[in-house]
């Protein structure tokens, strides 16, 4: 490929940038060869102008294809260099959130600076078993990888941890421990993992310190080995330490702590047990308050010190102990206070009253003056004496702060070989992970020893990093057998010699140390003059004579040679230790005889050499030789070990969450190798492809006739037409190896190809969509046209029909005026005659009414003038009438006033004056009140009349003037007097009118009254009624209320029973297996002891089992086996004590769990059972008397036929004998045996009469009750006996026994019974449909009533609509609950007749069983001994199986153990052993033998678990037994005798109920077998279904090459190629195998459903997950497959018609995680449409999958960190779990509902292939 190919228009470059290192460029216009500059343009739209040097001709890299952004591994970016590394990292890290990314097999984490959910349990169970390329980059893949190599290589794994303070590496090698201790999975009770965990709060507390890049610094190197077993379990770990920063205990910088362990005690000085240490806060002492920063935020010390407590006491540490270390702590702390005065320039002292220095002494145990006195002094040693010199107060502080750290560093080291003791185990080790946590390349402004043995160590581990790398590589070409040239890869062999070879800086550094005289000066000297100018990796600084530089392989490093003398010496005074020596603190002790055991081993190997003395002198080492040879040790380890690296990354230097600093990252990045991987990878073939994979990528390239079915030699093909030069690829065994650029380049390809097919698709469309719009065009025009023209003519006809309706409207018209006018002269003349006529007639008219009027007013004053008169007499004679009646009355009142003087007449005006005085009170008022009335009408009268009288007196003013003015003008009397006739007869018509007015006004106004009364009335009325109907509201809308309640606890209570059923089973699953670990530790206990006592003797373990489990009276008689159990409990004591414990809690547990169970389901039972005690209390007597009938009737026949054949030989005439002769003896022993059997048969008639009565009277009595009991009325007296002599002599000469006319009369009676049976079932049938009828016509109604209301409802408005619903539900609900009190009434009726009825019944039956049992006995006493023919009848079985108390385990073994479940499922009965045992149970229930009965069930139960615990893993066998455990518990409830499973039952499945056990304890037992067995296969299924899910449902692709693959780096997909590829098909048939295979075995339908629905919740769970942790499977393509493979899931539920089992439901998640992937992302409404769409997702769930979606084609577009945000505010009020992943080890509760079986148990045959001929049926 030509660089004018590469850097053409559009391509993109990548500039050098001062601020963000690199930045992003487009190319305006083609590059030429030869070109000086490159015309591009940033993102920010600026035009850049770049210049190329005409030396190098080196152009800008080339970014990478939008495709390629964001990618799990480095390496497989096309173009690998730093700009695209850096891109990607930032891409992954800021818009993906994502902190994991691969480069090969380096893991990059960077610090994302907050808690992430990423690392919980689920996330480990998702990791675990998958490959390192399957998933997204995790810590948790590498740990997974190096667990998994060991397991697979049988070789020792390590993990390099690595970066610099802040990186976040100790928190990555603690995950990395956490996953280890989590999937290792160690069964034993000793808690491995937790004692290797509870490590890091110790080591952290003790080692780690805040600084100014990180809050949780460790401040040493720790490599920890975590050992495993042979089954892969930790057994152990063991921990190495380098390097520990002692100089921190007595100094801090600025902004730093010191280690965190000296803050958690001062926060805890408080507590009791600290009050001795005389502590106080961190300011009071000198070594914790240097750097002013005494507190971390969002630390709580007191808490860290209780967690390092607990942690101490996890790992065997005591309380003793861990007080002995807070003691030295707290002397430290004291000691770091202890004042040195200065007394001259060389003499310095303490005064003897420091209380710091007491409290350190007092806690030290050592005298105080000789303490304060090696403190300011030093002994110095010749050869002839020893002298005392005193110290300057600077060495003498100096000294202080030496045994300080000293004491702190020999803390330390005995912390850490505590741990690892407590750590150790007996156990021998096969193997170990080791878990490198080192510091990383460190440079500050000032660096010292420290930072140089630092960077010494990365020096080492970066070249075993390089040299690993290179042979990878090596082998990956190898592998693939293609050819490869020697990569050429950076060596820091020579830097590393600088360090440590002969003559290096750590050799002169101790030769230095060696010197009387030796100074840091001196040593820098020396280091000028022996490799200034010779090495090119040492070099000086230009203005210091104090330092050098040594160019590391990260950068080059400035190092201060001050201090680097005394650091290495790490002097301590003698006398000091010797002090403390002397000691009686015994913590202080061990840590100094420590010292002198390695000090002693030291001069015992030197005292061999030479000189003694001077090899003492010589034998300490100075920290660069120990630090040397401990790299050293690390790295011969390492080298054993296989390695996997991780790069631990600080993004940003402000502890910003989610902010990368590119300076910082770059340096990081140079500086641990990452970028160096990269250039190795690029120098050879780093993108590696399986042929498939390019194929599928790749197949656009190609034309249908280039494709072959060998896809290796199609690709072959491809490449070479693509491709001129070979040197660019290499074609491998499975893969395509590319040089760098080459995958970009065949994308450009690929874009440019889809490119030009799109401009080929559009051009095609635009034309079909042009000529279409043509096409339309032109037909538009077309009918455009025709209905134009069609409008033409139309608009013709319409003028010419309107031209001959113009003619014919204007004659008309003409015709119309001209007969108008005629008819208006006609009509004028008609007229004037007409008012003429009556003018004339008027007048005549009006003269004549002039005279009758002046007639009539002469007539009415002469009236008035004689009513004058007439009135002013009668005024007259009624005066002379009042006056004489006053003077009467004058007189009576003076005689009534004497006679009221009198007392007599006094009293009796007095009696009943008081009744009197009330009535005419009452009287009064009434006058009063008509006096009222009355007044009230007459003033109104009064007021009319005025009104009339002066509307009469101004008439008669009137009629005044007008005679006035008639006597003036006598011509206008008549008219006058016309006139006032007229108004008189106006006036009285007026005052009718008035009048009728009046009346009308007042009724109305009572009217009015009476409606404004009944008005009232009525809305009184409905006042009442509303506030009725509020109160009925609100007492429904209480009971709507209770009964949401009621609902709402019920479905709590439901979801309670389901929590507590399924916590129950998972305490049963654990306390199951805690029994299985206890008997695997005895068993292996015994055959460890017997293999130590009888070496000579073995035996078969698995026969040991079995046997142990099946005989328990062979254990209780084996002498040897009870002496191996107690030694076995001495051994393992506190094992079996926490066995017995939490076995014991767990027993607890279930019973009371069970007990719970129990009266739920009591309370449940409570009502069928009396229901059905009601119905069958008469049952049994009926089915008693039936027996006894038929028996009768029997024997009845067997007698008819023995005298028929007595018969028959006596009267036979061609015997061979000749009948007896009358009288002989024979002939009278007949005659006797005949007679007797005559007797024997009248009273056998008897007997059958008695009994067919009694049974006429039961079914009368059965039947009284009913309405058929009512219309027919049974005469229980119309029996007659057979002696009845009222008998006809008909019946006596048809029969003269009477037999026949007894048979008729119980056919007339079995008649009559039918006939009122028949008519009680049309009885029955009438109601039954009756209530049908109304039913439906009530259904009818209320649906029809539902459509008006929903057509109202429909035109209200949504309030009103709302209301009115609500009112209806209301209504509706008070019917209902009316009608159900109404039911439960009748029901409360019914029950109190039954139970009345049922005690005369129950009366009775006692009294008919009295009378029979007499009958029978006196039956059974008279029937004599009959030597004839007896006919024996064939067998009845009673369905048991009788068996011996020796055959029981011969029985379980040949049913149980030894039982192969494909024959039994495919030839016999399914549940053959289960009622095989069953019948076993009945036996010995009928046998009275408990022991026999408690053997065989206990051993079953133990013989089906061993089963199932030696072919767990079997589907079949599990299967098998699941449906067989739960058909015999299904047995022993059928046949229990218990009411409410016996109603199932057959009559004669009644009668084979066990009669002498309750053996309900054991229906708990085999449920709890039964719940164990269905967790084992859900087990066994799911590790069948585990390895085929994720490839089935996520890779598998139905149609290759259609959605196209992104390229991938070196971690490959274990399903990429195409021999390994799983099809959905295949998990169909696994789940069709599960399914036949349960269905063969006979296993109930419930369970059925339930196991089909954990089934596909495990496969939703597994693939949902695999899908959140794979950025590559986020795609729109991978959706549309999602949704596929589901599709042909419920298509597999609705075949075998189980869309009801809840498994569908299950699916919901995947399903809305495949519709996430598809539906549009960009806008707000698309936002809203996914909250509502996916509410079985959780929030987190839909922000991991939009922030994983990746598109796979160029055309789709990437997820907007501002949608995401908008998705999160919308989602953020939903309550649901903060779970990222969904629990693929959840098994959901398990119900086994009672199913009765069907099969009779005296028709099952025992198979001679089950090899039970012992079992003997009865």
């Amino acid at each position: 490929m030509a660089a004018s190919e590469l850097y053409s228009k559009n391509a993109h470059v990548w500039l050098p940038d001062a601020a963000d290192v690199w930045k992003s460029a487009e190319l305006l216009k083609d590059y030429t060869p030869g070109d000086l500059t490159l015309s591009l343009q940033l993102e920010d739209g600026t035009a850049v102008e770049h210049k190329i040097d005409p030396k190098t001709k080196n152009l800008p890299p080339l970014r990478n294809p939008n495709i390629l952004e964001g990618e799990n591994d480095l390496t497989a970016l096309s173009y690998l260099h730093e700009p695209a590394v850096l891109h990607n990292l930032k891409v992954r890290f800021i818009d993906s959130k994502l902190i994991y990314t691969y480069c090969g097999i380096v893991l990059v984490a960077i610090n994302p600076y907050e808690s992430l959910p990423i690392y919980e349990a689920d996330i480990i169970n998702a990791y675990s078993g998958q490959n390192m390329g399957d998933m997204d980059p995790h810590i948790f893949a590498v740990a997974e990888e190096a667990y998994k190599q060991m397991a697979r290589d049988q070789r020792n794994q390590s993990i390099i941890v690595s970066g610099e303070s802040g990186a976040g590496k100790t928190v990555s090698a603690k995950y990395a421990m956490r996953y280890f201790a989590t999937v290792s999975s160690s069964s034993g009770e000793t808690n491995v993992e937790e004692r290797v965990l509870a490590s890091s709060p110790i080591m952290e507390a003790f080692g780690n310190a805040k600084t100014t890049r990180n809050d949780n610094s460790s401040r040493f190197g720790k490599y920890i080995e975590i050992g495993f077993d042979k089954d892969l379990c930790i057994i152990g770990a063991n921990m190495r330490t380098y390097l520990l920063e002692k100089s921190r205990v007595v100094f801090q910088a600025h902004g730093e702590r010191n280690y965190h362990i000296f803050y958690q005690l001062c926060a805890s000085s408080h507590l009791p047990e600290f009050k001795t240490f005389k502590l106080g806060c961190p300011d009071d002492f000198c070594c914790t308050n240097q750097g002013q920063s005494p507190v971390i935020d969002g630390v709580n010390d007191a808490k860290d010190m209780s967690n390092t407590r607990r942690a101490f006491s996890l790992l065997g540490i005591g309380e003793s102990d861990q007080v002995e270390i807070y003691q030295i702590l707290s002397a430290i702390l004291h000691l770091s206070n202890v004042d040195v005065k200065d007394q001259s320039a060389d003499r310095c002292s303490i005064l003897p009253d420091n209380s710091h220095l007491m409290v350190f002494c007092e806690l030290m145990g050592v005298p105080c003056e000789e303490m304060a006195h090696w403190l300011c002094h030093r002994k110095l040693q010749t050869t002839t004496e020893t002298f005392v010199k005193s110290f300057s107060k600077a060495n003498a502080v100096h000294g202080r702060d030496a045994l300080a750290k000293h004491i702190y560093a020999r803390l330390f080291n005995w912390i850490v070989s505590s741990i690892n003791n407590a750590l150790t185990s007996a156990v021998k080790q096969r193997s170990f992970i080791g878990v490198l946590d080192i510091y990383g390349f460190e440079t500050f402004d000032v660096n010292s020893f420290e930072q140089f043995c630092i960077n010494y160590a990365n020096e080492k581990l970066q070249q075993q990093f390089n040299l690993h790398v290179f042979k990878l590589e090596q082998e990956e070409y190898m592998k693939e057998e293609i050819p490869w040239t020697l990569i050429d890869f950076y060596d820091n062999q020579p830097c590393i010699n600088l360090i440590e070879a002969k003559l290096g800086i750590l050799d002169l550094l101790d030769e230095e140390c060696k010197m009387p005289k030796g100074s840091d000066d001196t040593w820098a000297q020396k280091l000028y003059n022996t490799h200034l100018k010779q090495n090119p990796y040492f070099d000086k600084p230009r203005l210091s004579n104090k330092a050098f530089i040594i160019h590391h392989f990260a950068d080059k490093v400035e190092y201060q040679c001050v201090g680097f003398l005394e650091k290495n010496k790490d002097t301590v005074n003698e006398e000091q230790i010797n002090v403390l020596k002397k000691s009686k603190f015994d913590l202080l002790l061990k840590l100094f005889e420590d010292e002198e055991k390695t000090k002693g081993s030291t001069n015992k190997f030197s005292g061999t050499t030479g000189k003694a003395g001077k090899a003492q002198k010589d034998t300490k080492k100075t920290v660069g030789l120990q630090f040397r040879q401990s790299l050293h040790l690390l790295m011969d380890t390492l080298n054993a070990t296989t390695p996997h690296y991780v790069r631990c990354i600080k993004p940003n230097d402000l502890k910003t969450p989610f902010t990368l600093d590119p300076v910082r990252a770059v340096q990081q990045l140079r500086a641990c190798g990452v970028l160096e991987t990269i250039r190795i990878s690029a120098a050879g073939f780093p993108s590696r492809w399986t042929y498939q994979e390019f194929f599928g990528r790749y197949r656009v390239l190609m034309k249908q006739k280039e494709v072959l079915p060998d896809r290796k030699q199609t690709c072959k093909n491809l490449l070479e037409k693509l491709m001129k030069d070979q040197q660019k690829y290499q074609f491998g065994k499975s893969k395509i190896f590319f040089r760098a650029g080459l995958v970009a380049y065949l994308e450009k390809l690929r874009s440019d190809k889809l490119r030009s097919a799109c401009v080929s698709i559009q051009k095609t469309i635009r034309c079909w969509l042009a000529r279409r719009k043509y096409l339309r065009m032109r037909e538009s025009a077309i009918i455009i046209q025709k209905h134009v023209r069609a409008h033409q003519a139309r608009s013709y006809v319409k003028f010419l029909r309107q031209t001959k309706a113009a003619v014919v409207i204007q004659r008309n018209m003409r015709m119309w005026s001209k007969k108008r006018c005629f008819l208006q002269q006609r009509s004028a003349a008609v007229t004037i005659q007409r008012v003429w006529r009556g003018h004339m007639a008027r007048k005549q008219y009006f003269k004549l009414l002039h005279e009758h009027k002046a007639v009539v007013i002469q007539k009415a004053v002469r009236g008035w003038l004689a009513k004058q008169r007439f009135r002013r007499a009668m005024e007259a004679v009624v005066l002379l009438q009042s006056c004489v009646r006053r003077m009467m009355a004058k007189k009576e009142l003076k005689k009534l006033k004497v006679e009221a003087r009198s007392v007599e007449h006094f009293k009796k005006l007095n009696v009943g004056m008081e009744n009197k005085i009330l009535q005419l009170q009452h009287k009064i008022n009434e006058q009063h009140k008509e006096h009222g009335e009355l007044t009230e009408r007459l003033s109104v009268l009064e007021k009319t009349h005025t009104t009339e009288r002066e509307k009469q007196c101004r008439d008669i003013e009137n009629l005044r003037r007008s005679e006035q003015e008639a006597r003036a003008k006598a011509e206008t009397v008549p008219s006058l007097l016309e006139q006032l006739s007229f108004l008189q007869e106006e006036l009285e018509n007026t005052r009718r009118e008035k009048e009728d007015l009046e009346v009308q006004t007042k009724t109305f106004k009572e009217r009015t009254q009476e409606t404004i009364h009944e008005l009232n009335m009525k809305n009184s009325l409905l006042n009442s009624n509303i506030e009725e109907l509020n109160e009925e509201f609100s007492i429904q809308a209480q009971q709507l209320k209770e009964v949401k309640t009621n609902l709402e606890n019920t479905k709590q209570l439901e979801k309670d029973l389901t929590e507590e059923r399924s916590r129950y089973q998972n305490l049963l699953s654990e306390h199951l297996q805690l029994e299985e670990r206890h008997k695997d530790l005895k068993e292996e206990m015994s055959v460890s002891i017997i293999s130590s006592k009888c070496s000579h003797q073995r035996t078969d373990s698995n026969y040991s089992s079995n046997s142990s489990e099946f005989s328990q009276s062979e254990y209780e008689d084996n002498p040897t086996q009870a002496e191996q159990d107690k030694a076995q409990t001495k051994v393992n004591l506190p094992i079996l004590l926490k066995l017995q414990k939490r076995v014991k809690e767990l027993e607890e547990e279930n019973r009371s769990l069970w007990q719970q169970l129990d009266k739920k389901e009591e309370a449940q039972h409570e009502k069928a059972k009396e229901v059905e005690k009601q119905t069958t209390a008469g049952r049994t007597e009926l089915d008693v008397e039936k027996l006894k009938r038929q028996e009768l009737e029997s024997e009845n026949k067997k007698l008819k036929q023995d005298l028929s054949e007595l018969r028959k030989s006596l009267t036979s005439e061609n015997s061979d004998m000749a009948p007896p002769a009358p009288g002989s003896l024979p002939y009278n022993i007949l005659l006797e045996q005949l007679s007797s059997s005559n007797e024997e048969l009248e009273m056998r008639k008897e007997e059958v009469l008695l009994l067919r009565s009694h049974m006429v009277r039961q079914e009368a009595l059965k039947h009284r009750g009913s309405v058929l009991g009512e219309s027919v009325k049974l005469d229980l007296g119309e029996i007659h006996s057979f002696q009845d002599p009222d008998r006809s002599t008909d019946i006596h000469t048809l029969n003269e026994d009477g037999e026949l006319w007894l048979a008729y009369e119980g056919l007339k009676e079995t008649n009559r019974l039918l006939e009122t049976q028949m008519q009680e079932q049309e009885c029955l049938h009438s109601e039954k449909y009756r209530t049908l009828e109304e039913e439906m016509n009530k259904l009818r109604s209320e649906k029809e009533q539902q459509q008006k209301l929903l057509a109202q409802s429909l035109l209200l408005p949504e309030d009103a609509r709302v209301e009115a619903s609500l009112k209806h539900e209301i209504t509706r609900l008070t019917t209902e609950n009316l009608e159900r009190m109404e039911q439960q009434e009748n029901q409360d009726k019914t029950i109190r007749k039954l139970k009345k009825q049922l005690k005369l019944y129950m009366k009775k039956v006692e009294d008919l069983e009295a009378s029979a049992h007499q009958i029978i006995g006196s039956s059974v006493t008279s029937t004599p001994v009959r030597p004839v023919h007896i006919t024996r009848k064939e067998k009845e079985f009673q369905g048991m199986l009788e068996f011996k108390e020796g055959d029981t385990s011969r029985l379980l073994k040949n049913l149980v153990i030894d039982l192969k479940p494909r024959g039994v499922a495919v030839s016999f009965t399914p549940g053959l052993p289960a009622f095989i045992i069953f019948m076993c149970l009945r036996y010995a229930d009928n046998v009275n033998d408990d022991r026999r009965l408690s053997t065989l069930l206990n051993s079953t139960i133990s013989s089906i678990k061993g089963v199932i615990k030696k072919k767990g893993n079997d589907f079949e066998v599990v299967s098998f037994w699941l449906a067989n455990t739960c058909r015999l518990m299904h047995c022993l409830k059928q046949y229990s005798g218990d009411e409410v499973f016996m109603v199932h039952n057959t009559a004669k499945q009644n009668e084979q109920s066990l009669a002498n056990f309750e053996l309900s304890e054991y229906h708990q037992l085999f449920g709890d077998l039964a719940i164990q067995i269905y967790r084992q296969l859900i087990k066994s299924m799911e590790s069948i279904l585990l390895p085929l899910i994720v490839p089935c449902m996520l890779e598998h692709e139905t149609v290759q090459g259609v959605l196209g693959s992104k390229p991938t780096g070196l971690r490959k997909r274990s399903s990429s190629s195409p021999e390994e590829a799983v099809t959905v098909e295949v998990l169909l048939q696994h789940l069709s195998f599960f399914h036949t295979t349960i269905s063969q075995h006979g296993m109930d339908s419930d369970i059925i459903k339930q196991v089909v629905r954990q089934q596909f919740y495990i496969i939703s769970a597994v693939t949902l997950n695999n899908l959140l942790l794979r950025k590559d499977m986020c795609s729109w393509g991978k959706g549309l497959q999602i949704r596929y493979n589901v599709w042909q899931l419920e298509e597999w539920l609705a075949e075998r018609k189980l869309t009801d089992s809840g498994a569908k439901e299950t699916l919901d998640p995947l399903i809305q995680a495949a519709q996430l992937l598809q539906i549009k992302k960009n806008t707000e409404a698309d936002a809203q449409a996914i909250c509502s769409m996916c509410s079985s997702l959780t929030t987190a769930q839909i922000v991991k999958i939009l922030t994983l979606y990746t598109p796979v084609i160029e055309f789709e577009e990437r997820v907007s960190n501002a949608f995401i945000i908008t998705i999160k505010n919308l989602l953020k009020g939903r309550d649901e779990s903060s779970s990222l992943m969904m629990d693929a080890k959840k098994i959901f509760s398990v119900t086994f509902p009672f199913t009765p079986s069907s099969v009779a148990l005296e028709t099952i045959q025992i198979p001679t292939s089950l090899n039970l001929g012992f079992l003997i049926r009865v």
